[in-house]
C-alpha cells in the first residue's frame, strides 16, 4: 500500500484531499500545526469529521489514516516522522494563508511558508519520495494583466508578502527538482470554496453576516472577478496528478524558457474554475441561495488585492483531462446547506 504524507491535513483544502485520497485505498499520515490563525474549533472538527469517515470507509477501501499534530515550521520531529514512514507521495498544503493578514503578520509567513517549506525540501532531499505536490497561489500572479493567467506566464511582481512566499516555494521547489531530481508539482489554487472552508475567505464571512443580518464589507465597489473553484474540483485534480510525476525535460528550450516546465522533473499548473465572475453577481447568488437581502457596506480596494483571476487551465486538461464540473450556483447552494447545518459553531468574526 502507497504511503502518503498530507501536511495541512486540518485545514480546508487538506481536509478534502484526505477524504478523497481515502476513497483510494491509501496509508495516509495528516499533520497539522492547528494554529489559531482562525477558530481552532473548526479544524478540530475536521479532523473529528475525518476519524468519523475513516471508520466508515476503511473496511471498503482498506485505507489506513492517522493525524500527528506537528509544525512543519520545527525541522526535527517532521524528518522523523519521514525517516519512519518513508512517504512515496508528499501533499504539502500546510501554509500560513491569507493576503490581508500578511500586513499585519509577516513572521508567521516566514516561518510557515518559508522555513516550513524549505524543511519539507530538505525532507525529501533525504528521503525522496516518487512524487512531491505543493500548494502555490493564485496570487502570484501579482501585477500581471494578461488574461487568462496561464502557468507559462513569468510572475515577477507580486503584490503581497503572501504571494511573494508563494512565488519563492516555486523556485525554491524547481532548484530542488533540479539539483537533487526530486519529481515535484507545484499547484496554483484559484479562490477556493465549498464547505468546510475558511471562515476568513469573503464567501464565509459574506454568509455569516446575511444570516446574521450584519452589512458585508464590499471592496472596490464589487469592481473584482474571481475564478471561484469548487473543493471537490479542486482535489479531484490534485488525486488525478497523484502518480503522474513529471520527469526530466531534456527538450526543454533554454533559449526562451517557460515558467511552467523544465528540463529538471517539475511542473506548474494552474487549477482553478477557468470562469471568473464578478464579486457582486457572486453576492446576488448567494441571496438567491439564501433568500436574504445582503446589506452591504462599499469599500476602497484593499491593499494586496487584485483585479481578476482567471486560470487558463488547458495544460492540466491535457496532462491529466481535468476540467471543474461545478457551477457557481450548485456549489454555493452545497455550501449554504453546510454552514446551515453546522451547528457546533456560532462563528464570530475572524475576518484578518
Amino acid at each position: 500500500m502507497k504511503k502518503l504524507l498530507v501536511t495541512g491535513s486540518a485545514g480546508f483544502i487538506g481536509f478534502h484531499l484526505v477524504k478523497r485520497l481515502m476513497d483510494k485505498g491509501y496509508n495516509i499520515v495528516g499533520v497539522d500545526s492547528l494554529s489559531d490563525y482562525y477558530d481552532v474549533r473548526l479544524k478540530k472538527s475536521r479532523l473529528d469529521e475525518l476519524d468519523k469517515y475513516h471508520s466508515e470507509k476503511s473496511p471498503e477501501t482498506g485505507s489506513l489514516y492517522r493525524f500527528i499534530k506537528l509544525d512543519i515550521s520545527d525541522k526535527e520531529p517532521l524528518f522523523e516522522l519521514f525517516k519512519s514512514e518513508r512517504f512515496n507521495y508528499v501533499f504539502h498544503l500546510a501554509a500560513q494563508a491569507g493576503v490581508r493578514y500578511s500586513l499585519k503578520n509577516p513572521q508567521s509567513y516566514i516561518d510557515s511558508n518559508i522555513q516550513g517549506f524549505f524543511n519539507i525540501l530538505e525532507a525529501c532531499r533525504k528521503y525522496m519520495p516518487e512524487h512531491l505536490i505543493f500548494a502555490s497561489s493564485s496570487s502570484v500572479y501579482g501585477l500581471n494583466g494578461q488574461l487568462p493567467f496561464s502557468a507559462s506566464h513569468h510572475t515577477d511582481h507580486p503584490v503581497s508578502l503572501y504571494a511573494a512566499t508563494k512565488k519563492a516555494n516555486e523556485m525554491m521547489a524547481h532548484s530542488y527538482a533540479h539539483l537533487f531530481g526530486i519529481p515535484t508539482t507545484g499547484l496554483r489554487f484559484f479562490t477556493v470554496y465549498g464547505p468546510w472552508g475558511r471562515p476568513d475567505m469573503a464567501y464565509f464571512s459574506f454568509t455569516r453576516k446575511i444570516f446574521a443580518g450584519e452589512p458585508i464589507e464590499v471592496y472596490n465597489n464589487g469592481d473584482l472577478m474571481r475564478d471561484f473553484t469548487y473543493i471537490d474540483d479542486i482535489v479531484n485534480a490534485v488525486a488525478l496528478l497523484t502518480d503522474k510525476a513529471p520527469a526530466e525535460n531534456p527538450s526543454f528550450n533554454t533559449l526562451s524558457p517557460d515558467p511552467s516546465l523544465s528540463s529538471a522533473p517539475y511542473r506548474l499548473f494552474n487549477i482553478g474554475n477557468n470562469s471568473p465572475v464578478r464579486l457582486m453577481n457572486f453576492i446576488q447568488v448567494l441571496e438567491e441561495i439564501t433568500r436574504i437581502k445582503a446589506k452591504k457596506t462599499f469599500k476602497p480596494m484593499q491593499p494586496g488585492d487584485v483585479y481578476t483571476t482567471y486560470a487558463d487551465i488547458d495544460d492540466l486538461a491535457d496532462y491529466v483531462g481535468f476540467r471543474p464540473v461545478t457551477s457557481l450556483e450548485t456549489g454555493l447552494k452545497q455550501f449554504v446547506e453546510w454552514y446551515k447545518g453546522y451547528t457546533p459553531l456560532i462563528y464570530q468574526n475572524t475576518e484578518h
